[in-house]
C-alpha cells in the first residue's frame, strides 16, 4: 500500500482540533524500506507556554526548541530516562502527544502507551524535530471507520493545577489498545 504524508496545513491549526483529528490516522515509520504502521486512538493536546501541563510553559530551552519551530515536526523528548515519547507540534509552543496506537503493519510490541508505542515503532530521539511530511516518518489519512471521541483529562500531569483538569485527552471509544481508560 501506498501512503502519503498529509499536508503541512493540517497541522497549521488550532492544537485541539489537530488533536483530535489525528484520531483514526496512521503514524507511519520507514526503517530499511521496513514500514511500520499503527493507527492512531490515543492522544493528548498541550496548549502552548500558558498550559502549566506544556513543556513549552518552561519557555525556549534546547529540549522545547522544536515545540516552537514550525508546525508538521515532531517533538521527541525522553522520560524517566527510559522511555521516548512523540509530540506532534502545532506551533507557538503547542503540540499533541501520541499515547497510544492500533498495530495495524509490522509491530509485534505492545503501543498502549507513549513510551512503548515509540519503542514499537523505532523512534527515538533521532527523529527530534523531524519533519513529518518526509517519507521516512509521518502521518497519513488511515482507513474510513466512524468512533466516537471520549475527552478526559490527561494523564500525569496533576502538578500543573487547574491544567490538570482540562479535558484534553482524546481517545476513539471502546479501543482495546488505549492506554488508560
Amino acid at each position: 500500500m501506498s501512503w502519503t504524508p498529509l499536508e503541512r496545513s493540517f497541522y497549521q491549526r488550532d492544537v485541539v482540533e489537530v488533536a483530535q483529528s489525528l484520531l483514526g490516522k496512521y503514524l507511519v515509520h520507514v526503517i530499511d524500506g521496513i514500514e511500520r504502521v499503527g493507527r492512531i486512538v490515543e492522544v493528548e493536546a498541550y496548549l502552548g507556554p500558558h498550559d502549566a501541563a506544556a513543556h513549552s510553559s518552561k519557555g525556549l530551552t534546547a529540549r522545547t526548541a522544536a515545540l516552537f519551530g514550525p508546525p508538521g515536526h515532531a517533538y521527541i523528548y525522553l522520560i524517566y530516562g527510559m522511555h521516548h515519547c512523540m509530540n506532534v507540534v502545532t506551533g507557538n509552543g503547542s503540540g499533541i502527544l501520541i499515547r497510544a496506537l492500533e498495530p495495524v503493519k509490522n509491530i509485534a510490541l505492545k503501543t498502549n502507551g507513549p513510551g512503548l508505542l515509540c519503542k514499537a515503532m523505532q523512534i527515538d530521539k533521532k527523529q527530534y524535530a523531524h519533519d513529518l511530511i518526509s517519507p521516512e516518518l509521518f502521518i497519513c489519512e488511515g482507513a474510513e471507520q466512524s468512533f466516537r471521541i471520549v475527552k478526559r483529562p490527561r494523564v500525569g500531569v496533576h502538578y500543573a493545577g487547574h491544567w490538570a483538569r482540562r479535558l484534553l485527552r482524546f481517545y476513539i471509544r471502546n479501543n482495546s489498545y488505549v492506554s488508560v481508560s
